[in-house]
Parts: structure tokens; sequence; C-alpha cells
């Protein structure tokens, strides 16, 4: 199998091994070795599978505002775990390719593997659960008929970003294009750079 191929092996089995109890407070019990490949691509997903769930959860009208606003620290957290474990992905991959000399001409990528991946994870996610609207008996068949329709389109989307990935790893391993990596520098979760959090602790 070429990476994109094992990739969404990972994470069909994350989003089936999720959806056997179907419970954000499921503790992940990863089955791939460590320092394998596989395995981060197994948490990445496991983590984009319960936000996933979060999100759903919290969009209930009728859900109590202190749950939803845990929910929320919840996501904002699940949020800077994804960012953290692509920038790790990307740091897997610059070490991979680290003997690797880019040409003169070479190009720079707008994005990086590991976030081009992110997207493989997420379309996965869409993938799954439109998949089970297309063929939900209790929905009516014009329900269904649009999302099968929708499903087409997303399967379509997984052929050409798998398509485009392993292109991107092609040019990197021959040096025509460039991998460089920049880590997202987020600010809204660092005390020293928020002015929220950063002016409350002067106040005390």
């Amino acid at each position: 199998m070429n990476f994109t191929e094992t990739a969404w092996t990972v994470f069909d089995r994350s989003i089936e091994d999720y959806h056997v109890s179907d419970n954000v407070n499921t503790l992940i019990n990863n089955p791939f070795e460590k320092d394998t490949l596989e395995r981060i691509l197994y948490a990445k997903n496991w983590i984009d599978t319960v936000q996933w769930h979060l999100e759903d959860i919290i969009r209930d009208e009728n859900i109590d505002p202190t749950e939803a606003l845990q929910l929320k620290r919840r996501i904002d957290t699940s949020n800077q775990q994804r960012t953290d474990l692509v920038e790790f992905i990307d740091s897997w991959f610059l070490n991979k390719f680290e003997n690797i000399t880019p040409k003169p001409e070479a190009k720079i990528n707008t994005e990086t593997i590991a976030w081009a991946v992110d997207r493989l994870s997420i379309l996965a996610l869409k993938v799954y659960h439109m998949s089970l609207e297309a063929n939900r008996e209790s929905a009516s068949e014009e329900h269904r008929a649009n999302c099968q329709a929708k499903l087409d389109v997303l399967l379509t989307q997984k052929e050409d970003l798998s398509t485009s990935i392993n292109q991107l790893l092609t040019d990197i391993e021959n040096g025509n294009v460039k991998m460089k990596v920049y880590k997202q520098m987020k600010m809204y979760n660092d005390e020293s750079l928020n002015p929220i959090l950063y002016q409350k602790g002067q106040q005390k």
C-alpha cells in the first residue's frame, strides 16, 4: 500500500473502534506499535473522531449552558492536541527526508504533508457518517438519495486528495519540492499572548 492507502486504513480502524461504544469519554486503546507512523495516525484520527462528536453534542439547542461551556473548553483543548499532533507528524516527515537535498528550483508547497493528512482524516469521518445517512432506513428516500450524491463527491475528494498527497511525497523525495514547516503559534491558549488571560493574571 502507498502512504495514503495506509493512512485511510488506519483512520477507518480508529473510526470503527470509536463507534463500538460511541462515547466521547471512551479512552483510546491504540492497537499499533510504539514509534510507528500508524500509531501516530491512529491517535490523530481518534482526536478528530472524539471532537466530531463533541461538536455534535454542543449543538443541542437544549443543552445546559454550564455543560456547553465545559464542552467548549474541552473542544479548545482537543484543537490544541490536534495541532500539536499535526506538527509532530510534520516533524516525523522532516526526519524522514532530512537527507534529501532540494533542487535549486524546488518549489514550496502551500500546505505541509501533515496538514493535508489532517484533511484526509476529517474526510474519512465525513465519508463514514455520510455513508450512514445514505443507508439509514428510517430516513426518507429523498434524504438517502441526497446523501448518496454527497457521498459520491466525498469519495471523489478522497481520490483527489490522496493522489495529491502521494504526489507531494514523491516531489519531496525527488527534490522537486522543499519541505518547510512553520509552527502554528496559536495565541488563544497561551497565557502570555492572550490579552484576556494575561490581563486577568495581572489583576491578581
